[in-house]
């Protein structure tokens, strides 16, 4: 693939993660007896990213030390402070543009567990941003997207037919060109992006968590030890 640049989300507090994330950030919990976001670099090392941007708020000294010091292959790691507190997705990502090298580029949830292929996602995209959607899981049974003909559109009446989106997708930064700096989320704009035709997406069906409760990432955890054996 040809993009180079990725960010990885990781300024959220991870409230319903308490007690665990009182002292820890929730990129630094352990999945396979190393921190989540240490898997993220690495499987973004190996789809031949060599730029990443971590947005931090929460425990912030304690992401960036480590990652300080810990840098799969030729990565290098720039970090987007959020120091008045977490900007949410859309403003975390805006916020960071500046920093990001290349267009269009990864963006990724530091809280899911999976096996994504990055290398997969395509050299280049005609739409704003191009999601990865995953099958509705027992927590979000009613998705967030309908995938047609690789399009993304808004949720129908008919929930068998809606996915739900993975935290992983490939961003062109004109997709923020009329935001105002601040704390805003991001799903407004793939909405307007899907009422757009500006929106594309792939299914992926490995493995993936969304590590958002104590519940969820013992099973992460489980699935970490089956899969790397």
């Amino acid at each position: 693939m040809t993009t180079r640049s990725a960010m990885i989300l990781a300024a959220g507090r991870g409230e319903r993660l308490a007690p665990l994330t009182d002292l820890t950030p929730k990129p630094l919990l352990e999945i396979a007896g190393e921190p989540l976001i240490d898997h993220h670099l690495r499987a973004l090392a190996h789809a031949g990213i060599t730029q990443i941007t971590v947005n931090v708020a929460h425990l912030s000294e304690q992401i960036v030390a480590h990652l300080t010091s810990v840098r799969p292959g030729a990565i290098r790691v720039d970090f987007s402070h959020e120091s008045q507190g977490a900007l949410e997705t859309g403003g975390g990502i805006h916020n960071a543009l500046d920093l990001i090298e290349s267009d269009p580029f990864i963006v990724v949830n530091a809280d899911i567990w999976t096996n994504f292929p990055f290398a997969a996602l395509p050299d280049a995209i005609d739409s704003l941003a191009h999601l990865v959607l995953v099958t509705n899981p027992p927590h979000h049974p009613g998705g967030d997207f309908v995938l047609r003909d690789g399009m993304v559109q808004k949720t129908g009446r008919d929930p068998t037919t809606t996915l739900t989106y993975s935290g992983i997708g490939l961003y062109q930064k004109c997709l923020f060109k009329d935001c105002s700096s601040g704390r805003f989320p991001l799903a407004p704009l793939l909405h307007k992006a899907a009422q757009a035709g500006q929106l594309s997406g792939e299914v992926y069906r490995g493995n993936w968590i969304d590590i958002g409760t104590p519940k969820r990432l013992m099973e992460a955890q489980r699935q970490a030890r089956t899969h790397l054996g």
